[in-house]
């Protein structure tokens, strides 16, 4: 019997569909980890997670099974054997699963047991539940293989420890929110290991897909619950674990333990990683977006810089007879700041052209929020025109705060193809840009030092879209609008709840409807990364058309 191990834990950035360039990159990873005894892959790491949707296709299955056999003929020559999620069919019944490919063959084939079916979840729409799986045998120690969500639940841990388990190698796709690095830890990983005895290796993914960001933050905890290994978060890592059987059973020798991105730094992080991931996947040679002078503009430069680097991102100013010197000189110097390409088009042609267009037909009506939207969507025109002519995707810039209660206008800034800001409220954007002016992020491709000028963050914000116009005008000031849709978004409290808390009643009323009446909008928004426990779209999916109100 064996009484060490070397078990490679390989932190990849997967690419969903790509199964040759996942492959690619497994086998590169195992000649990396020649000394190892056992190198180990994320969940679904053959085709990606989450495939949603593309695992329903028959010949993507056939595929992710003749490249499964081709990894495994790979294990025929010297090197570590592989552990690999993917995609597996049994008596019809299509399953999340991991294959053990050893001596040129797949030797054992493992299925998901718990399905989730709540948030971003909802693996029961493609998959079927596996039975509680059995231990795998790799150099003669009992290897349990819960796949993400089985180590959610007690049962199939406690099932594999009485089947003779002598460790636990998690395999995950783990998107990233606020806080779930400790919710894995603390509230998940160490209890299992604790209730059974047995150490647990945890291994994330790595990267962007679509709205969902994958931190990575991958651990090693011991049966007595103790931290042996944590590898970095935001980037891709492979890290050799050693391990020693002693008379209390297996625990893993302790490794580095990474400090792990502190707040704001991990959500400017998540959005630096979403959107460099999303750009560079759908084949954009950069981006464009209009650099208003606001903070919210501002912060997306920022972090669209940090992503792709400067030489990637076309800022633009779009100046109408409204805009401010302050805004002008504001977002000169943040361009400057930042050191990406930057353009002014003043938009006040094309409003008096549909000034004059539309005089026949407004000539009985006042001036009102018809003329803001039209500039708004005047430059949302210009933008995309520049985006189909040079090819760069439009970045959008509104945050959550103003999605959250309409105060946006469709088809004007809310045109684009990724909203970095999307799940970020207000006090958020104005947490992480004063984090950016004295940090540089591990993962940033920007400069150093102050990127956003002071003055944007400390004024008081504004579309100036009309004279002397505030967002205080129309809405609350943040610092309250903020926690009432903290309340009302995140965990659906109703109106009573929220005055019993002291907020004003009539003040969240009106936030609610506000709220329920800008469904529509954000059902066309463009997608956007998740931070929150309740982002729109895939955790938060109300009805447009419905009646009820809490109050």
């Amino acid at each position: 019997m064996a009484d060490t191990l070397k078990i490679t834990l390989a932190q990849l950035n997967q690419s969903v569909g790509d199964l040759a360039g996942n492959a690619a990159a497994m086998l590169a990873a195992r000649d990396r980890a020649k000394g190892s005894d056992l190198i180990v892959f994320p969940e679904l790491s053959l085709i990606g997670y989450p495939p949603e949707d593309l695992v329903l296709k028959p010949s993507l299955i056939e595929r992710a099974a003749a490249e499964l056999d081709r990894l495994a003929a790979a294990t025929a020559s010297a090197g570590p054997a592989m552990l690999v999620g993917s995609v597996f069919v049994r008596d019809g019944a299509l399953h999340n699963g991991v294959a053990l490919l050893e001596g040129g063959k797949i030797v054992a084939t493992r299925f998901k047991h718990e399905l989730p079916n709540y948030g971003t979840f909802d693996e029961m729409r493609l998959f079927q539940p596996g039975p509680l799986p059995e231990p795998i045998i790799v150099k003669q120690t009992m290897i349990g293989v819960p796949i993400c969500e089985d180590i959610w639940q007690p049962d199939v841990c406690r099932h594999l420890a009485e089947f003779g388990a002598e460790i636990f190698i998690c395999i995950n796709g783990s998107p990233y929110e606020i806080d779930k690095d400790t919710l894995r830890i603390d509230g998940v990983a160490k209890r299992r290991a604790v209730d059974t005895g047995l150490p647990l290796a945890y291994l994330n993914r790595v990267g962007g897909q679509d709205e969902l960001v994958f931190d990575g933050a991958s651990f090693v905890v011991n049966g007595d619950g103790s931290l042996a290994v944590q590898m970095e978060d935001w980037v891709e890592q492979e890290v050799t674990t050693s391990w020693t059987k002693t008379a209390q059973g297996w625990r893993c020798d302790r490794g580095d333990i990474h400090d792990l991105a502190d707040h704001p730094e991990d959500i400017y992080c998540a959005m630096v990683l979403a959107l460099r991931d999303y750009v560079n996947r759908n084949g954009f040679p950069g981006v464009v977006l209009g650099l208003s002078g606001g903070i919210d503009s501002a912060a997306c430069a920022a972090i669209a810089v940090d992503a792709l680097g400067a030489d990637r991102v076309w800022c633009v100013m779009l100046p109408s007879r409204f805009t401010s010197q302050e805004s002008l000189d504001d977002a000169e110097a943040c361009a400057r700041a930042l050191g990406c390409r930057y353009t002014t088009i003043p938009i006040q042609p094309a409003v008096a052209g549909f000034d004059e267009m539309l005089a026949d037909d407004f000539s009985d009506m006042d001036v009102d929020i018809t003329e803001e939207n039209l500039q708004s969507r005047i430059r949302g025109v210009t933008l995309m025109a520049l985006s189909n002519k040079f090819g760069p995707m439009l970045v959008t810039t509104g945050n959550k705060s103003e999605m959250s209660v309409g105060y946006a206008t469709i088809y004007g800034d809310m045109s684009g193809g990724y909203n970095p800001l999307k799940d970020a409220y207000k006090g958020t954007v104005f947490n992480v840009s004063r984090w950016r002016n004295h940090n540089k992020p591990k993962i940033g491709l920007g400069p150093d030092g102050p990127v956003i000028p002071e003055n944007i963050i400390c004024k008081p914000p504004t579309a100036e879209l009309r004279p002397d116009q505030k967002d205080s005008d129309s809405l609350p000031p943040y610092e309250i609008l903020d926690p009432i849709l903290l309340g009302l978004v995140e965990h659906e409290k109703g109106v009573d709840q929220l005055v019993s808390e002291g907020f004003d009643r009539e003040m969240v009323i009106r936030i609610e409807r506000l709220l329920n009446i800008a469904e529509y909008k954000r059902r066309q928004a463009p997608p956007g990364v998740k931070l929150t426990m309740r982002n729109f779209g895939r955790d938060r999916r109300y009805p447009i058309t419905h009646s009820f109100r809490s109050a």
